[in-house]
């Protein structure tokens, strides 16, 4: 569903990205682990089209991200690092408006505001007005708007930072559901403990680079440790 092939970008001199390659496929939560600036971000800009990448290509769903952008849009559902909310618009409006966008029917939408605001328990704020919500609250308006249209491809941006155990829990339960579903989903966190619960296999980043990808225990076996934050400290030098 998503193939990275030696992904660069580059800001004048600052290399933000070297070479990243990776795939994840249906069914799969991919998880891109690494600090703030690693490049979790731009690896994920670019997998949904909103910056272009220096050098190397992507595909998402088999769409070019670069030739054919408007398609690969239609196919995805993309969270990123801030909520965008319109603060006039109630949680409500703001999902109905996205789906509208997406070219659902008032009946679709209807449907799926029931099942979203049930999965993420948005029921007792849902006609409250986005400037009036919580942190937490506002998180799952935007994960509700990024997946109201069902997309087949799922990318997170640090889905589940600055939030409370309970929103946290909720979300992560979101997540999973996806994957049952079969849906691709990728995403990117620094939560050491959050990658190794949620990801089917995780890709370190560090640094604009890609240095070791697998599942957790392959991970943890590559750097002969048995916490994952010390195999991404071996793996990286980081900690050196």
């Amino acid at each position: 569903m998503i193939e990275a092939r030696g992904l660069g970008k580059r800001y004048g001199a600052v290399e933000a990205l070297a070479g990243v390659t990776f795939s994840c496929k249906s069914g799969e939560v991919y998880g891109l682990l690494g600090p703030n600036g690693a490049g979790k971000t731009t690896t994920l800009r670019i997998l949904s089209t909103a910056i272009r990448p220096t050098s190397g290509s992507a595909t998402v769903d088999g769409v070019d991200v670069v030739s054919n952008p408007d398609e690969v849009r239609r196919r995805i559902g993309f969270l990123s690092g801030t909520t965008g909310l319109y603060g006039r618009l109630t949680a409500r409006e703001m999902i109905r408006y996205f789906g509208r966008l997406y070219g659902m029917t008032d009946e679709a939408i209807d449907r799926r505001c029931g099942e979203l605001f049930e999965t993420l328990g948005m029921r007792e704020f849902a006609d409250r007005r986005c400037d009036k919500l919580s942190t937490g609250m506002k998180q799952k308006v935007g994960i509700a708007r990024t997946i109201v249209h069902d997309p087949r491809v799922a990318i997170f941006d640090e889905p589940t930072a600055g939030l409370d155990v309970v929103t946290s829990r909720s979300i992560v339960d979101l997540i999973a559901r996806c994957r049952a579903e079969g849906k691709c989903v990728i995403l990117s966190t620094h939560n050491m403990a959050e990658a190794r619960k949620l990801c089917d296999r995780i890709g370190i980043i560090h640094q604009g680079r890609l240095h070791a990808e697998g599942t957790a225990e392959e991970l943890l076996r590559q750097a002969g440790v048995a916490d994952l934050e010390e195999a991404f400290l071996k793996i990286t030098g980081a900690g050196a």
